[in-house]
């Protein structure tokens, strides 16, 4: 079996959001809702992107992932915090709707729906008139959105198959945190969007108000299953690095509560976890109304 130990702690390459190697150390954060294995966070000096170091290789990353607390991946009701996830998401999937037509100007069309989980997005599109392919690498969660929905979601490796210029509409929600080839892949959603089609990218932002207070300890950090941390300024490095224009960027304003929630867990403050966690989370949604760039999580809309 693959350890840790001898995963591959080659020097980093250079910054894939804008190109430099100028690479620093940035403090250490644990995986807290897994293994508790120690990870080191390098961050590009110039751009602020942040890498999760070593990034496990393709054999080992399986592991991490391996829980029933994965909620993207199990669609687990259990405990609190889970269950005012999928509160929260009902809600969610109608403002997602609404952000995908008012970006692409188009009532209905062909929408990738890249690292789907178990589908609830890629269903609502799709009741609601639009065209959906939707990838997901997790064999469990397909079987979710198939058991559930009646969904039939392919997996990963079929986003190489997709034609040139095939969709009005390509969304990530919270995906491309996890992706290795962050290169490889805007490229190829460059060219298999339409001409004047959509990219639609949700992250979180680790220079938000919530990574601010909570450091080491803020959850959406998520290592190692998060490989890279974006701010805005890496956001849109990376996205004008591959010919693609930011037209919009929008906050996730409940993912700021989620995260607090999660966050004081890790800190241990198991009693008032809650209770903080909303405050916290309150406060980060105040801050985003005067700057998106202090949102938990932001939505960028580019074509």
């Amino acid at each position: 079996m693959v350890t840790l130990a001898n995963v591959l702690e080659a020097p980093l390459q250079p910054c894939p959001a804008c190109g430099t190697v100028a690479w620093t150390d940035a403090g250490q954060v644990k995986d807290y809702s897994i293994t508790r294995e120690w990870f080191t966070l390098k961050e590009c000096s110039l751009c602020h992107l942040k890498a999760t170091y070593p990034q496990p290789n393709e054999e080992e990353i399986g592991r991490y992932y391996a829980s029933q607390e994965y909620i993207s991946h199990s669609d687990t009701r259990t405990g609190l915090i889970n269950r005012l996830y999928h509160l929260a998401r009902e809600y969610m999937l109608k403002k997602k709707f609404i952000w995908v037509i008012k970006a692409s100007g188009m009532e209905s069309g062909t929408l990738l729906d890249v690292g789907a989980g178990t589908g609830h997005f890629a269903h609502f599109m799709q009741t609601n008139g639009w065209d959906v392919t939707a990838l997901e690498p997790d064999e469990k969660a397909r079987k979710v959105a198939s058991e559930k929905l009646g969904l039939n979601i392919q997996p990963l490796e079929a986003l190489g198959r997709q034609a040139a210029k095939t969709y009005d509409v390509i969304t990530l929600w919270h995906v491309l945190e996890h992706v290795q080839d962050l290169s490889g892949y805007m490229d190829h959603f460059r060219s298999i969007l339409k001409s004047g089609g959509v990219l639609i990218i949700a992250v979180p932002n680790h220079t938000s108000s919530d990574a601010k207070k909570y450091g080491a300890k803020w959850a959406a950090y998520d290592v190692p299953r998060h490989l890279w941390h974006f701010s805005p300024a890496s956001m849109e490095k990376l996205l004008a690095r591959h010919h693609f224009t930011l037209t919009e960027k929008i906050p996730m304003t409940l993912d700021a509560f989620y995260v607090s929630m999660l966050s004081e867990k890790y800190k241990g403050n198991n009693v008032f976890g809650p209770a903080g966690g909303f405050v916290s989370g309150l406060q980060t949604m105040l801050s985003t109304s005067k700057n998106v760039d202090q949102a938990s999580s932001v939505i960028y809309i580019a074509r």
